[in-house]
C-alpha cells in the first residue's frame, strides 16, 4: 500500500466542505480485496474507491467501490468523484467523457461546462421497477403518520444498480421528522435489501424542486448526505409515475441539510428510442491529496 496516492473529494458540492465525501486511491491493482476493505474502513467515509490502473481497459478505467464494511457493485457519488479525479489527475483536463468499468458494468461520465461552472453527469443503467409497499408498514419503519405520505404516488422499490425504496411524502416537516426504527427496519429487510429514500416537494431553498433524505442503515451508514445511485432511482420514479405531469424530468434536488452537509444534485430522465435514460449530475471539489503510508 505504501506510496499509493489518494484524493479526498466533495461530491455534489457547491463549495468545499459540503456535499458527500469520497476517498479515491490510485494504482491499486496490487491490493487484495481484504486490503481495500481495510483502507476503506480506515478512511471511514460512506465510500472509498480504488482505481486499479492509470491505463484503460476496454475503453474504461477499472474501479472498485467499498463502504467501510462491504464492496458495492455501483454507487453514484463515488462514480462521479472518481471520474473527476481520473479526468483531472490521469488524463487531459480537456477530456469531456470518462468511462468507469464497475461491477455493474460500464458507466459513462461526462463533463459539461457552463461558463466558469462545470457539472459532472453520470448516465445510469436502465432502471428496474420492483414491488410496492404498504404505507402503514413503512410509516412504522420511519416513525411517521399515515397522513404524512403522498398517497397519490406509490411507495416503490427501484434499482439502477443498487435498489432503493422510494417514499413520497407531503411536507418538509414530515421529511425532517423521519427517524428509522431499527427493529422495524430489520423486519423490512426480510422482504428486501433495498435502502430507503424519502422525498417531498417542499424545500429549504426556493430554487430547488425536491428535498431528499436517504437512510442506508443496511450498509452501516445511518444517513447519506448525497446519494447519486438513490437519486437516479428517484429520477426514474418521477418519470415513471409522471410526478411533475411532464414527459421528461429535469429537476434540482437538495439533500444532506438535516445532517449539515448541504448537497445539490441535478436529475434528468427521458425516453430515447423507447428506452428510459436516467442521468444524475453535480459539482465536484478536490479538497485534499496524500499518500498511503
Amino acid at each position: 500500500m505504501k506510496g499509493l496516492p489518494f484524493y479526498l473529494v466533495d461530491v455534489f458540492a457547491e463549495e468545499k466542505y459540503t456535499g458527500n465525501q469520497l476517498a479515491v486511491v490510485r494504482n491499486a491493482v496490487a491490493l487484495s480485496s481484504a486490503q481495500m476493505q481495510r483502507v476503506a474502513n480506515e478512511m471511514h467515509l460512506s465510500e472509498t474507491t480504488f482505481i486499479l490502473s492509470d491505463e484503460k481497459r476496454n475503453g474504461g478505467y477499472d474501479v472498485r467501490v467499498f463502504t467501510p464494511s462491504t464492496e458495492l457493485p455501483f454507487a453514484g457519488h463515488p462514480t462521479l468523484g472518481t471520474a473527476y479525479v481520473i479526468r483531472d489527475s490521469i488524463v487531459d483536463k480537456a477530456v469531456k467523457k470518462v468511462v468507469l468499468n464497475l461491477k455493474v458494468g460500464q458507466i459513462p461520465v461526462t463533463f459539461e461546462k457552463n461558463g466558469e461552472s462545470e457539472t459532472v453527469w453520470m448516465k445510469q443503467i436502465p432502471p428496474v421497477f420492483g414491488k410496492t409497499f404498504d404505507a402503514a408498514k413503512v410509516s412504522r419503519v420511519l416513525n411517521l403518520r399515515i397522513g404524512d405520505f403522498d398517497r397519490e404516488h406509490p411507495i416503490q422499490e427501484v434499482s439502477t444498480g443498487v435498489p432503493f425504496i422510494i417514499v413520497p411524502l407531503k411536507t418538509l416537516d414530515a421529511v425532517k421528522r423521519a427517524t428509522v426504527d431499527k427493529d422495524k427496519r430489520l423486519e423490512l429487510a426480510k422482504e428486501t435489501q433495498a435502502e430507503i429514500l424519502i422525498f417531498c416537494p417542499e424545500t429549504y431553498k426556493r430554487e430547488n424542486n425536491l428535498n431528499v433524505r436517504v437512510f442506508v442503515d443496511l450498509l452501516g451508514i445511518p444517513e447519506d448526505p448525497a446519494t447519486g445511485s438513490g437519486n437516479g432511482c428517484l429520477a426514474a420514479y418521477l418519470f415513471h409515475h409522471h410526478y411533475f405531469g411532464e414527459d421528461t424530468v429535469n429537476t434540482r434536488v437538495e439533500q444532506g441539510y438535516e445532517i449539515e452537509r448541504p448537497s445539490l444534485l441535478q436529475l434528468k430522465a427521458e425516453k430515447r428510442e423507447g428506452k428510459l435514460q436516467v442521468y444524475v449530475g453535480g459539482k465536484e471539489v478536490i479538497v485534499a491529496t496524500g499518500e498511503l503510508t
